[in-house]
């Protein structure tokens, strides 16, 4: 069975983002980088899948800039077998990744693609739900748990009421929640034995997918800093403080 694993290069969720001077975006000059944590989640369950047997194959992909194969290198150090870095230095919107995923799926013919739910810089939990539906595969979002059966996935959900068990069809799209495993740290090892890992790097163009953004970003800015709080002494204090000061009661 081949894996297909999307990772998304982000700002390390240990660093603190800060816009740029003009407001026009975030300021990435001398960040740290990552691979996404839930995107990390999802490398760590293809890797466990193929140790278990069920997997002989995982292929690591992403969409951006030359820079991101530092994100690939890691996914390959943790356990992936090859990599494809599809080129473009536009700001691809989710929609676009969907597109171009397809193409690298009906390229590789994988069987399951195992995903992040969401990635911490735009938060949108929409790529896997839009190639599921782009290549008309079925899906099983926020999985905390996954096992293959033969011809099927069977995925317990973390849904609103609790917990949901589900069993799907291969090929399948599934995207990883918190509680899905905890990734392992890559060795020093299998970080150099990375380097000598097939990566292959495709230009956007050649896939003929449109990622022009359909959106445009107008400012990014702080959140406005909240003021201090106070610890008043009684209720009558509370009540007329709520409807004298801060005016919420009348």
């Amino acid at each position: 069975m081949k894996i297909l694993v999307p990772i998304k290069r982000v700002v390390d969720y240990n660093v603190k983002v800060r816009p740029k001077a003009d407001e026009s975006g975030v300021d990435l000059n001398n960040v740290k980088m990552a691979i996404n944590p839930f995107c990390e989640i999802a490398v760590e369950e293809a890797v466990r899948l193929k140790e278990a047997g069920s997997a002989t194959e995982i292929i690591a992909v992403t969409v951006g800039a030359e820079n991101t194969q530092e994100q690939l290198r890691t996914a390959l150090a943790l356990g992936a077998d090859r990599a494809i870095l599809v080129e473009t230095d536009l700001e691809v919107e989710p929609l676009g990744i969907s597109k171009v995923l397809k193409a690298i799926v009906e390229k590789e013919s994988p069987n399951l693609i195992i995903m992040g739910k969401q990635a911490i810089d735009g938060d949108n939990n929409q790529t896997g739900q839009m190639l599921a539906a782009l290549m008309n595969y079925p899906q099983a979002t926020f999985a905390s748990e996954l096992k293959i059966e033969g011809e099927k996935a069977v995925v317990t959900r973390e849904v609103d009421g609790g917990l949901q068990t589900i069993s799907i069809n291969l090929p399948a799209v599934v995207t990883s929640d918190l509680r899905l495993n905890e990734p392992r740290y890559a060795s020093l090892p299998n970080i150099m034995k990375a380097k000598q890992k097939p990566l292959e790097v495709i230009k956007s163009d050649d896939l003929g997918v449109d990622l022009n953004p359909r959106i445009s970003t107008l400012k990014v800015s702080p959140p406005p800093e909240r003021e201090a709080g106070i610890i008043v002494e009684s209720v009558d204090q509370l009540v007329e403080k709520l409807k004298n000061e801060a005016k919420v009661i009348s």
